[in-house]
């Protein structure tokens, strides 16, 4: 069960807040709809709900409020607006992303995508994505870790009248397994027709809690379906007969051949149409009926098209009025019948009795791993990184001034770092950034869980990424020069594992600066800037300080560190140990150190008031 207590948004700008005490529950077994006009503050009453909007007020979740879910993912599962998510991953990819994330089995997106109809469209992009599809893939996320509850956003705007059949048959079945379903709309009839409860928000406030079937007889009016081929005609006589009569009679044109009359009953429309000889096709008393017993249940539909999406007949000028008539099949387009069909929505059954709730991330490496390769930018960035360095190595070895080090490493003297560092970091900035922008574990922007598992996660990817990225210019730039001028003009430098420390040790740096960077300031550019950072504002200072300061040597502190730890270790790991000291010793090593430290501090810092939680 889900129990909204004292829900309050916080007011903005000396204005009334948005949503003002509102209290309702949404059973297990039932589909809730939270109705009200825009503006009514439905979707800040969700984002209250999921601790994404400031505010006072507490949902249960089962009886536990949201901090205290293990794991959100498989309890609750949410639409909100669009499908968050990069415009460049496949959706099989971000399917697969999020279960890792959900801790889910990876087959379970194959599941999903063959549940919702997508799986002639897996490797689509999502910017590619009309409406109807990204519907789907929404409902997909939202169903994939198989949450109890289920609250959406306006889940049905914008699409097909069989999209929309199709939609409410998926959300019935969860509730009719024992699941809970909470959505918004604005459209009365939507409500009478799909939901068994119906809330109703005026101004931020409850103002009506009722069972379906008393929504529609007390908020509904009754009104008087007429099907003719003259409708216009016939709307005039009753306009004429009304206002002659003297009674209150609104003719509303619904479109085509329909009509719907307000104030009126079918024997005084029968008995107008009669007296002016028009015919009639169909006359019929109607006052919300939620689904119309003549018309059989829509079948699963197609993935859907943006040609496909339909805009629902307008409402009359009055504060509500009833549902027209299930019309799936007249209605849908040939762009409809001809694509796949989805299975139906029994196959989401699984079981919810073996759930062992664990904290968020389950599994975070994985989740990384995906991620990164998910997106076409890393391998750009990866080539790239190789092309630049080459050409820059093979331009600065001509002049024959620049020492090897800087030769394999692509840096000429103008640059404050190589390539493959500064591409490190920017993939490292992308870690973060990618999650603020295109949010995939949250609903809300910039909400993005401060977890210690997902943090130690994107530093070992990224150093990795960094490691195998410097060891492939390295490899590219020596193949380079080998080849262009010869292998007898590059030998091997006698300080080369040194080198190699300090090779390695600037680009994984680099990479964990801008990972920390965007993480900190919830942007990829600040990532990067933090990189540029260490070699242009940090380096210089220290430089000067270091310089005019007495230099001490600490050669013996290898020996020291095995008689403290009582560890015997070959005399290489001492070379090794000597070569780390050195490269931390460096202006530009001690520089980075520092900026790791401090943005370190300040991501534990700025994430302990963080309430985000997936």
């Amino acid at each position: 069960m889900l129990q909204a207590i004292g829900l309050t948004s916080t007011p903005r700008r000396d204005r009334p807040p948005a949503v003002e005490d509102l209290t309702f529950e949404a059973r297990p077994g039932t589909v809730t709809a939270l109705l009200g006009p825009a503006g009514a503050g439905k979707t800040t009453a969700l984002r209250l709900m999921l601790q994404l909007e400031p505010g006072r007020g507490i949902t249960y979740f089962r009886g536990r409020p949201l901090h205290r879910v293990a794991h959100p993912a498989r309890e609750i599962g949410v639409l909100l607006g669009d499908v968050p998510g990069h415009p460049s991953r496949t959706l099989r990819g971000q399917l697969r992303m999020l279960c890792a994330a959900a801790g889910v089995p990876g087959a379970r997106a194959d599941d999903m995508l063959q549940v919702v109809g997508l799986t002639g469209v897996h490797d689509q992009r999502i910017g590619t994505l009309p409406l109807g599809m990204d519907r789907r893939l929404g409902l997909a996320s939202a169903l994939l870790g198989d949450p109890h509850t289920l609250l959406l956003d306006e889940p049905a705007a914008g699409l097909s009248v069989r999209e929309s059949a199709w939609l409410y048959d998926i959300l019935r079945t969860h509730a009719d397994e024992g699941g809970t379903v909470l959505y918004t709309t604005t459209d009365p009839k939507d409500a009478a027709r799909n939901a068994d409860r119906v809330v109703t928000l005026v101004g931020g406030r409850l103002a009506a809690d009722q069972d379906a079937t008393d929504f529609a007889r007390t908020r509904l009016r009754p009104r008087v379906a007429v099907r003719t081929p003259h409708a216009a005609r016939l709307a005039a006589v009753l306009t004429q007969e009304s206002r002659a009569a003297r009674r209150p009679v609104e003719v509303v044109a619904e479109g085509g051949n329909r009509l719907s009359v307000y104030g009126s009953d079918c024997a005084s429309v029968g008995e107008s149409a009669f007296r002016n000889g028009v015919l009639i096709h169909q006359l019929a008393d109607e006052t919300g009926d939620t689904r119309p017993s003549a018309q059989p249940p829509a079948p699963a539909p197609p993935a859907a098209d943006a040609s496909t999406a339909a805009t629902p007949a307008s409402d009359p000028p009055a504060s509500a009025a009833s549902p027209a008539p299930n019309t799936a099949a007249a209605e849908s387009s040939p762009a409809d019948r001809k694509a796949p069909q989805a299975q139906s929505a029994p196959a989401l059954r699984t079981s919810r009795s073996h759930r062992t709730p664990r904290r968020s991330p389950l599994r975070p490496l994985r989740y990384e791993i995906r991620r990164l390769l998910g997106v076409p930018s890393t391998p750009l960035v990866a080539v790239g990184v190789l092309l630049v360095s080459v050409t820059l190595a093979v331009l600065l070895a001509r002049s024959g001034r620049t020492a090897l080090p800087a030769l394999l490493a692509g840096w000429p003297g103008i640059s404050p770092l190589p390539p493959a560092a500064l591409g490190a970091g920017l993939l490292g900035a992308f870690s973060f950034g990618e999650e603020y922008r295109y949010p995939a574990l949250t609903t809300g922007r910039g909400t993005v869980p401060r977890r210690l598992g997902l943090l130690l996660a994107k530093l070992a990817v990224s150093a990795a990424v960094g490691a195998v990225l410097a060891v492939l210019v390295v490899l590219a730039d020596l193949e380079a020069l080998r080849f262009v001028y010869g292998g007898d003009l590059i030998p091997v430098p006698p300080n080369w594992p040194t080198l190699c420390a300090n090779w390695l040790g600037l680009v994984v740096g680099c990479a964990w600066a801008g990972l920390l960077g965007a993480g900190v300031f919830r942007a990829a550019a600040a990532g990067v800037a933090a990189v540029l950072a260490v070699p242009v504002v940090f380096a210089p200072p220290l430089q000067r300080v270091l310089a005019g300061v007495p230099r001490r040597t600490v050669s013996g502190l290898p020996a020291r560190l095995r008689e403290f730890a009582s560890v015997e270790w070959s005399s290489a790991a001492d070379r090794w140990v000597m070569g780390a000291l050195r490269v931390v010793g460096q202006p530009v090593g001690v520089a980075l150190a520092l900026t790791l430290t401090v943005l370190l501090c300040a991501y534990v810092l700025t994430g302990r008031h963080s309430r985000a939680r997936w």
